[in-house]
């Protein structure tokens, strides 16, 4: 059967032409118009329906849809004109393709930007929680570090005289501590612009709290016993290479600063710049990140001048997320010295999900730095709790 003949029956039969899409508009005018009227009608107390204005609309909207619906008939009615098959389905195919927004190449298109987006590549936890790709961009805050609450937090080793190389960080007066305590920690990051070099180059800015605190010591009154703030600005600047199997996404220059907000001889605090290196590949994610510590302008102001011989000059940072949404982490810091000087500390994280939206999340952690206030203190320390953000 000759496919143009089908093409005029059909027309014919059907009825496309423009003549009878209008006169279908005009019976969709009458109705919109006796909706209006009944609305008006029917609505107690809208006096505001009952306006010159809203009766405006009478004329205004069935107008209006007269026009769409007359353009739609007359785009159809053009693709229906063309002799040639193949240029007639392509026709159509642009119609159809432009109602949903996308080319005919399949390429998402973006219409208020007037633009063509790539489509999407591969899944990337990096991608994910750094905006590296067009996409993903949404200036708003993001997760950042793991945010959870412990309820049960034992420490191995209590620090109850803090003690520094400096006189005045150190304590005298001796603390009655309990072992079990508990530790909470929060934390996001929000960008601050975006693609300051060329189409690359992100500002981030991130914050970090976390606390210790004794709330099952009723002899002192449940304090918290530390609490470590930690604001930094990050330049982003995003990758793509392999190595070993990984693709680098990320490098990261970030200036931190933290603290424990106390009054001396507790005082502690520090400034760094941290470099970044980040990789990933499927469900993995690998950070390195050296850093250089930035001098006081004094000793007698160092309140720890001896903290990167204790907490490290550096840490490496694997995540794992198991298909089954288990995620495990490990932490590790290193002074970068050998024999006695050879400190450090490893952290590792296990979660998973237990109640709707959070997870149940054990830590161990065995080393130097726990917090800032035992930056110099060696401890084995569990906590159990629960998670609303991980890693990743």
């Amino acid at each position: 059967m000759n496919l143009n003949k089908s093409v005029e029956s059909q027309k014919s039969t059907q009825g496309f032409d423009a003549p009878r899409k209008f006169k279908n508009t005009l019976f969709t005018n009458q109705v919109t118009t006796v909706f209006l009227n009944s609305l008006c009608t029917s609505i107690p107390y809208a006096s505001f329906l009952h306006s010159t204005d809203f009766f405006r609309l009478n004329k205004i909207i069935p107008l209006l849809l007269s026009v769409v619906a007359f353009n739609v008939a007359a785009e159809s009615t053009s693709c229906w004109d063309i002799d040639n098959d193949s240029d007639r389905l392509a026709c159509f195919d642009q119609l159809s393709n432009k109602d949903r927004g996308e080319s005919s190449s399949g390429l998402m298109i973006d219409w208020k930007q007037n633009k063509i987006r790539q489509p999407r590549a591969e899944f990337s936890l990096l991608n994910e929680r750094w905006e590296l790709e067009e996409d993903l961009v949404e200036y708003a805050f993001r997760p950042y570090k793991p945010v959870y609450f412990f309820p049960l937090f034992y420490s191995s080793k209590l620090n109850e005289l803090p003690g520094t190389p400096n006189p005045r960080t150190t304590s005298t007066d001796s603390f009655n501590l309990d072992h079990l305590e508990a530790k909470l920690q929060l934390s996001f990051k929000t960008k601050l612009l975006n693609d300051l070099i060329g189409e690359n180059g992100d500002i981030w800015f991130g914050y970090t709290q976390s606390s210790r605190w004794q709330i099952y010591n009723a002899a002192e009154s449940r304090p918290f016993r530390e609490t470590n703030h930690e604001p930094e600005f990050m330049f982003v600047w995003r990758t793509n290479y392999n190595l070993a199997g990984f693709t680098g996404r990320l490098l990261s220059l970030s200036l931190t600063h933290q603290s424990n907000g106390q009054n001396e001889p507790l005082s502690r605090s520090w400034n760094r710049f941290i470099l970044n290196v980040g990789f990933d590949r499927p469900d993995w994610v690998v950070q390195l990140r050296p850093w250089w510590r930035i001098p006081e302008t004094s000793d007698e102001e160092d309140e720890n001048p001896d903290i990167l011989d204790f907490v490290g000059r550096g840490e490496l940072l694997v995540v794992h997320r198991r298909r089954n949404s288990h995620q495990i982490s490990g932490q590790i810091r290193h002074s970068f010295k050998s024999g006695e000087d050879s400190r450090g500390s490893i952290n590792i994280d296990w979660s998973y999900p237990c109640f709707d939206r959070l997870r149940c999340h054990a830590q161990i952690f065995h080393g130097y730095g726990e917090s800032m206030i035992d930056y110099n203190h060696q401890t084995t320390s569990f906590g159990m709790g629960v998670a609303l953000i991980e890693w990743f």
